[in-house]
């Protein structure tokens, strides 16, 4: 398979990409996700196509700088009866966010898109249905006390392959779709593309 370049600094993507034996290098898109994100609310578009959007933002970024290569960009989003749950900016943040869910079903999109001379060639979109456990405030507060800064800011409030798979009563979907990064359609179409 091609050597990819991944627009995302996701430790987790990065890592599932290098499990699967796909040779890449990350170059960090660094687009401004939150501003995105606020106007395509504005504009009543769906969790799905905000997803895919900021996906396609990415890689067309670092694409239109990076002529020839195949450029993947990447975006997840949750969502909660049509509302966007963004990343969390600080614990107290975070814990808003678990109180939010506590108790009730949200869906997980996560949207994939390989780019080649700026523009989008192919893009994927997928989500998972997690229903979370009934918690009181104060088991929120003592899971979040066992969360680092940085699984926190990178993984949303859950890291789903650790400690964040207690939290949910079901889980259903692709764990790959889950950690953000649907990786048997880019293996798919990586394999067909060469």
């Amino acid at each position: 398979m091609s050597k990819i370049i991944l627009a995302s600094k996701s430790k987790v993507r990065k890592d599932i990409l290098d499990s699967n034996n796909i040779d890449c290098e990350v170059i960090p898109s660094n687009v401004d996700e939150d501003s995105i994100k606020i106007s395509l609310i504005n504009e009543n578009a769906s969790p799905e196509i905000i997803s895919k959007n900021l996906a396609e933002l990415k890689a067309n970024k670092i694409s239109s700088k990076f002529r020839d290569h195949l450029v993947l960009g990447a975006d997840s989003v949750i969502d909660l009866q049509g509302n966007i749950i963004s990343k969390p900016g600080d614990r107290k943040k975070a814990l808003n966010i678990l109180k939010e869910l506590n108790n009730k079903s949200h869906y997980l999109i996560s949207s994939v898109c390989i780019s080649k001379n700026g523009k989008m060639i192919w893009n994927y979109t997928d989500k998972a249905k997690l229903t979370m456990k009934n918690f009181s405030l104060k088991e929120l507060e003592i899971y979040l006390s066992k969360i680092s800064d940085e699984t926190l800011y990178a993984y949303n409030v859950y890291q789903i392959e650790g400690i964040g798979k207690t939290l949910f009563s079901t889980i259903e979907g692709d764990k790959d779709t889950i950690m953000g990064l649907p990786i048997k359609k880019i293996k798919e179409y990586l394999i067909n593309y060469n």
